[in-house]
């Protein structure tokens, strides 16, 4: 892996992560509505959660439909071009209840950013998302050096 590549040339990245309360899959134009509602319903405590430490995200005002899809499909493409990888976190019953972030990292210290966040109404889980992330990217990923944003 070169110094540009986030993923190695013949790495495939995986498209999915199943446990008993919650699944990841690639973010998408097609999450747009129900992911605007979760991240909307929680800014507060999204702001609260590790690795958001800078107070830009999400936007206290909020933002509308169209601008939160227009960011759906930025993810999509990074997805694609193998920049960035965002998966929506959904419940058993299909519901988005959350984000998983993985992009580079700002500091030559680590081979990736892991940031993640659930709805306030699902607080419960936010632990046990970024837990089984941590052992995810351990197990199925090319990165040994993982910036998991404060979370140990």
């Amino acid at each position: 892996m070169t110094s540009d590549e986030f993923v190695p040339a013949g790495f495939v990245p995986p498209t999915s992560l199943v446990t008993e309360r919650f699944r990841l899959e690639p973010l998408g134009p097609q999450h747009n509505s129900a992911d605007h509602a979760a991240w909307m319903s929680s800014i507060e405590h999204i702001r609260s959660t590790p690795g958001y430490p800078d107070g830009d995200w999400p936007p206290r005002d909020g933002m509308t439909p169209e601008a939160n899809l227009d960011d759906l499909r930025r993810h999509a493409a990074d997805f694609a071009r193998r920049t960035g990888f965002t998966f929506t976190v959904l419940d058993p019953a299909d519901d988005v209840i959350g984000c998983v972030y993985l992009y580079p990292p700002d500091s030559e210290e680590w081979d990736v950013t892991v940031q993640s966040w659930v709805r306030a109404d699902k607080a419960d889980l936010d632990a046990a998302l970024a837990d089984a992330v941590a052992r995810w990217l351990a197990s199925e990923w090319p990165w040994k050096r993982v910036d998991r944003c404060g979370r140990f």
